[in-house]
């Protein structure tokens, strides 16, 4: 069993995190919808990756819808001292699968309450207010009406800690006149470095940065420069890409995804893994042109 290096965290609100935690999103269906194929497997990953010492499990009630805090409160409750759950909400499923916008005060509300309700918790951890301008990606516009509902929810007690994802840098800033901020979730990997700025700016300012697909999500990052380096250093490309990733910024907290045991010790062996200036110098060479997103 692959164990976490202990000095490797970061602060996340209250709570010292390891700084390779573990998505639940792939634990529900097929496009994050719906049951997993199998129950039995996607409690077995959960149980392996908290005995494994990891302390971050991010999620939302979003994903499946609800399938993933069901099956993270079978998995785990009662949960752990020092487990932290990371939350999102501002968007809902439709019938067909959808990603749809549910930022009105009610639908926040609501959202709160079936997070507390499908974890088995009386407050939430981290909750992320999930901005839906563009599903894709971040898109300028005002984020005051549906984080003040938030905040007043954190004052209610119900939520501890409050985040932002899928957001602008002017976004960031106008979420930090109306509460604290303690994270930001962007999209980020290898190839995928929009973020570049924002996330040494965060860490100036000592809020954690979560890239969400950190390797590549729905289509794995692929790179001929990515496979060269991994190849040197006997290890898997996603190693490698993970390693990138922690080596690139203090406060990067990552947290990949996967519904396999051994996937999950893959990844967290990335936590051991030491890339040289030359490695690192050369990853920091590829760009979106030689790097590109292919099915598997």
């Amino acid at each position: 069993m692959s164990n976490i290096n202990q000095s490797n965290s970061y602060k996340l609100g209250n709570n010292a995190v390891k700084r390779l935690g573990y998505g639940a999103m792939q634990l529900a269906g097929r496009g994050v919808f719906g049951p997993p194929k199998d129950h039995d497997a996607a409690l077995a990953v959960l149980r392996e990756a908290v005995a494994s010492g990891i302390n971050h499990v991010d999620t939302a009630d979003f994903y499946g819808p609800h399938i993933t805090n069901h099956i993270i409160r079978e998995a785990l409750h009662p949960y752990r001292d020092g487990l932290v759950i990371v939350t999102k909400i501002g968007c809902r499923r439709g019938a067909d699968g959808s990603w749809n916008r549910a930022l009105s005060p009610k639908e926040l509300t609501q959202a709160v309450h079936d997070n507390l309700r499908n974890l088995g918790m009386d407050v939430l951890d981290v909750i992320n207010l999930r901005s839906m301008f563009n599903v894709h990606g971040p898109a300028e516009g005002s984020i005051e009406e549906p984080l003040t509902v938030l905040a007043e929810l954190q004052r209610q007690g119900l939520v501890r800690h409050i985040g932002l994802s899928n957001v602008t840098h002017t976004q960031i800033a106008e979420g930090r006149r109306i509460c604290d901020i303690v994270c930001v979730q962007n999209q980020y990997n290898l190839a995928h470095r929009d973020d570049d700025a924002l996330i040494d700016d965060l860490a100036r300012k000592g809020i954690a940065y979560v890239p969400f697909f950190p390797l590549g999500g729905f289509t794995p990052l692929q790179s001929s420069t990515l496979i060269a380096v991994a190849g040197r250093l006997e290890a898997t490309p996603m190693q490698v890409a993970l390693a990138w990733l922690l080596q690139r910024s203090p406060n990067i907290l990552l947290i990949p995804g996967t519904s396999s045991v051994a996937h999950l010790r893959e990844n967290l062996a990335a936590s051991a893994l030491v890339l040289s200036k030359d490695d690192l110098a050369e990853l920091n060479s590829v760009d979106s042109i030689e790097s590109r997103l292919v099915n598997e």
